[in-house]
């Protein structure tokens, strides 16, 4: 068998130059390293960021001593795989030069077998970037858009956007492993899947593997821990195509659709009795297909799964933390939970981060979260030189590779946003024909021809090659592929925008808000909530970002002095912006089959487009996506004094119940009601119901729409928020310890709106930003390890309008 050390012990770090060496871990990165020996201030906290920028311009040094036994050293095949560092590193074991890198997104194999001893030193130099940066810059007659970042093959965003900061780290951030072995290792395994249908399905398992060929080799298939097949190799020359059968197959769905059903397959090569090798995997039977025809509006987009059109509901992720090393398996266990909380069936893995650790896609696999995977560029146009080209080749290998057996891989994309950016953000200003035509060349080498094929040849999964396939400048981005829509937000556009332009797909809009109070404290940091210190404001990333936030919210929201009541109105009005969009694109299928908004999470305390912030913290949008992306959805608008009300099943099943809508007052007092048993037809939107508004007397600004179906309750409001005459009563509370933290009781005489519960201790709230019903009491768990909660506290819309 082959044996497996992982190198993350003894590790020293230090600056070139310096003669101090001090402790590192491994995996991490120099900043985290620098922070933990308090040579640096926590750049998360004010503007520290600001003083910390030296540390991207100076080389840096790591070495760890290890010892290696007899057993070890005396295999025929030794190798150090380095599965990622972080970028520009020359390698030296015993003082030999063994590997130069210039690609963090790469793993790296060298045979050490020559070089290793019993006693062993590996050091490791990581070169700044802009030393590289500048070189290659200099080879260029011209500029690229958009700057130094796109020469370097790593996580973009460390370079600084528009939600994050400028951390550009280097340093070992995936693990370092010596592998021993003698006449046989297996290198990868690939299951292809053959024809399936309800009674049996026929895989292929591809083995790859390292060592001479033997015909006493046999290789046992285990599916759920039972040998289903065995096997002996007979020729030498041909690949190793093992065949798997699995009968009564049950196939992997989406969330909400049905069970993501993950068979346990595993591979064992002995030779006679000896166990030479095994690799074991989990893989969900199923078809992915992304649907794009022409039709009578211009061409669909959308995902079919296991023959079913599915409606993409979710979200953008970027990493969870500027330094991934701070990013443990509790994280993401978290995070995915939320998604799953929150009715999403895709994340979509933004081009400007990383190819996520394998956590990750384990986790989506397992919970039925589709996965669209972008490759690692964004928002920038690249270099095409050979060597970069070769460089981008491989990277992409070794990651479709990774990732090919995850059920989730919905879909690999080539960038995000460099076509848009090339045609529309003015990046062709200036430039001749010739100097135009080259770049653009070397656009469709590697987005056109190198990552289509790389996906092609290693992988059944569909490749799309730029997201959005149009700008919204050009008039075809509602009528084909997937749109994102920036005319909210960067344009200023008003949030009704969203229900009058419905893409084919949304795989991109968002508004910012201010995150909760803890990530406010911990910026600041102080007790109080404090947003315009100087500290906090380097925490808005978008030049106009308070600006468009203060200009949105006195269109429709009253504008609070007091800042604690400020962060509140600003989730309030980022959640009512996003609903608009949400539901106006739900109720638009088959048209429109997606929406994935930006953006789930952030990657430091900081005000954003996250539905959920650097503390792990809901906001309102979080709460209310979970509302609106239920399988059954009751939606309402007027149009033309016609209120207009559809239901929504993006469920594969049909479902009857009673509707029962009811106009109100606030007070409880019905205005108009109308029950009847309505039938929510598999996968699709229905106009069930069209209400002429001037047969009903009643003042929009003091009435309600309540809509309840298949156990939900909806509300929909006739004017904007800040119109509303709302009335003032007190809410009372009653409070029950229970095993897990406390069951909360509200009641109010009158509709209270948007109730925000909150408290210092840290919880999680089963439901929040929530409507009252007048003289009904509602229940919530807060799920906390507090012993107490003498410090809870709510805000409710209705203290701002009357």
């Amino acid at each position: 068998m082959p044996v497996t050390i992982e190198l993350n012990q003894k590790w020293q770090f230090k600056k070139v130059g310096d003669t101090v060496w001090n402790s590192a871990i491994v995996p991490g990165n120099v900043f985290s390293d620098l922070l933990n020996h308090k040579l640096i201030e926590d750049p998360f906290i004010g503007d520290n960021e600001k003083e910390v920028q030296w540390v991207s311009q100076e080389d840096w040094e790591y070495r760890t001593t290890f010892l290696v036994d007899k057993k070890i050293l005396d295999k025929k095949n030794i190798e150090l795989n380095f599965e990622g560092l972080d970028t520009y590193a020359s390698v030296f074991l015993n003082d030999s030069l063994i590997l130069k890198t210039n690609n963090a997104f790469r793993e790296f194999e060298v045979d050490v077998k020559p070089l290793l001893k019993s006693e062993n030193e590996l050091r490791i130099l990581f070169e700044s970037t802009s030393k590289y940066e500048e070189k290659e810059n200099q080879k260029l007659p011209y500029e690229l858009p958009e700057g130094e970042r796109i020469f370097t093959r790593k996580a973009q965003f460390q370079y600084g956007w528009d939600w994050g900061p400028k951390l550009n780290t280097y340093g070992i951030w995936r693990l370092i492993k010596l592998v021993g072995w003698d006449d046989y290792k297996i290198e990868d395994l690939n299951i292809i899947k053959g024809h399936t249908n309800e009674n049996i399905s026929n895989l292929i398992i591809d083995l790859i593997s390292e060592g001479g060929f033997n015909s006493d080799y046999s290789y046992h298939i285990y599916v759920n821990d039972s040998l289903n097949f065995k096997f002996t190799e007979t020729n030498p020359l041909s690949p190793l195509f093992l065949p798997l059968t699995v009968e009564n197959p049950k196939l992997w769905w989406p969330n909400n659709l049905g069970e993501p059903y993950l068979y346990d397959i595993k591979v064992i090569v002995k030779e006679g009795e000896k166990i030479l090798d095994s690799v074991s995997t989990k893989y969900g039977i199923r078809d992915i297909e992304l649907v794009t025809e022409k039709d009578s509006f211009g061409e669909s987009f959308y995902f079919k799964v296991n023959g079913k059109p599915i409606y993409a509901k979710g979200a953008n992720y970027i990493p969870q933390n500027s330094f991934q090393n701070k990013v443990t398996d509790e994280h993401y266990k978290k995070l995915l939970n939320d998604v799953v909380k929150a009715n999403m069936n895709m994340l979509r893995v933004w081009g400007g981060g990383i190819y996520e650790n394998d956590i990750f896609y384990d986790l989506c696999d397992d919970k039925g979260i589709l996965v669209w995977q972008d490759f690692m560029f964004a928002c920038a146009m690249y270099p095409g030189d050979k060597a970069f080209l070769e460089n981008v080749q491989q990277e992409a290998i070794d990651n479709v590779k990774r990732l090919r057996n995850h059920a989730s891989i919905a879909l690999w994309c080539g960038n995000n946003e460099n076509s848009e950016g090339w045609k529309r953000w003015g990046w062709q200003a200036d430039r001749s024909k010739t100097e135009k035509e080259e770049i653009w060349d070397n656009y469709l080498k590697v987005f056109d021809s190198i990552l289509p094929n790389t996906v092609l040849k290693y992988t059944e999964t569909d490749y799309w090659e730029t997201s959005p396939k149009y700008g919204r400048g050009n008039p075809k981005y509602k009528t084909e592929g997937d749109a994102h829509n920036w005319w909210i937000w960067h344009d200023a556009y008003p949030f009704e925008h969203l229900q009058e332009n419905v893409p084919r797909f949304m795989s991109e809009f968002g508004f910012q808000s201010f995150p909760s109070y803890e990530a406010i404290r911990y910026i600041n940091p102080n007790d109080s909530i404090e947003i315009s210190s100087k500290g906090f404001k380097n925490h808005q990333k978008h030049i106009r970002g308070f600006q468009l936030i203060n200009e949105y919210m006195q269109r429709d929201f009253p504008v609070p002095t007091k800042p604690e009541d400020y962060m509140y109105m600003s989730q309030l009005l980022q959640a009512h912006g996003m609903t608009m969009g949400f539901e106006a694109q739900r109720r638009s299928r088959p048209y429109n089959m997606g929406t994935l908004y930006w953006q789930l999470n952030d990657c430091w305390p900081v005000v954003s487009w996250s539905s959920i912030d650097f503390m792990g913290n809901w906001k309102a949008l979080h709460y209310k996506a979970k509302r609106s992306f239920e399988n059954i959805l009751v939606s309402s608008k007027v149009e033309n004094n016609t209120l207009e009300t559809w239901i929504v099943n993006d469920g594969l099943d049909d479902f009857t119940g009673i509707l029962s809508l009811k106009i109100m007052d606030f007070g409880g007092t019905i205005i108009w009601e109308n029950t009847s048993q309505k039938t929510a037809k598999a996968n699709t939107s229905l106009l069930i119901n069209s209400q002429d508004l001037f047969g009903i007397t009643f003042e929009k600004e003091k009435a309600v729409l309540v809509s309840e179906f298949n156990g939900q309750t909806s509300f929909f409001y006739f004017v904007s928020p800040k119109n509303l005459k709302l009335n003032q009563a007190k809410i009372e509370t009653e409070i029950e310890k229970v095993s897990d933290g406390f069951n909360i009781d509200l009641k109010s005489e009158t509709l209270q709106k948007d109730v925000f519960l909150y408290s210092n201790h840290k919880g999680h709230f089963s439901d929040n930003f929530f409507d009252i019903l007048p003289n009904k009491t509602y229940q919530i768990h807060y799920k906390t390890e507090a012993e107490s909660l003498q410090y809870l506290q709510l805000k409710t819309f209705n203290t701002f309008v009357r």
